[in-house]
């Protein structure tokens, strides 16, 4: 199984604490797919097409990790966005998240709850491996039932292929 990610932090305007990541790391923007614009890694800033800051709204976004069709492999781009969260549940204990897996509309109904539970249950394992406390991470599966997306063509789907991360 391949393992990595993109990093990203989730911000709050009340105080640091609540920041996945660490205050003075170096900062550097990349475009996390399922995003329009470009995310600050460092700190969960974003920056829309046209350029303007959505910081304040960073908070309510949910941070995704993206499968290849018919694969709960985490990309080794994910990585640095995984430690992210793990760093934050493990500096505040009594935090909880929720992984949530989802697929695109193809195969079956108990096809895709199965392959959306192994998506959350790898980020899990990641998360717990990094030293999360298993009892603060649910993984859970929508299978095709929450799609992004809603078109019929391989963008959608790709935008549909993924797991969430959503406080509980």
């Amino acid at each position: 199984m391949a393992l990595g990610f993109v990093g990203c932090a989730t911000t709050s305007t009340d105080s640091q604490q609540d920041t996945p990541g660490t205050p003075g790391s170096q900062s550097s923007t990349s475009t996390v797919p399922g995003t329009r614009g470009a995310i600050d890694l460092t700190t969960g800033s974003r920056t829309g097409p046209g350029g303007t800051s959505a910081g304040a709204q960073a908070a309510d976004l949910k941070r995704s990790v993206y499968y290849e069709f018919d694969s709960y492999d985490v990309k080794p781009e994910y990585r640095a966005l995984i430690e992210g969260h793990a760093r934050w549940l493990r500096a505040n204990p009594k935090a909880r998240l929720t992984i949530e897996g989802n697929t695109d509309e193809w195969g079956s109904r108990e096809y895709n709850v199965a392959l959306g539970q192994r998506r959350a249950e790898s980020v899990t394992r990641m998360m717990v491996l990094m030293g999360v406390k298993p009892e603060q991470i649910e993984a859970i599966s929508f299978g095709k039932e929450k799609p992004r997306d809603t078109g019929h063509n391989e963008a959608a789907w790709a935008e549909n292929r993924r797991s969430d991360f959503a406080k509980r």
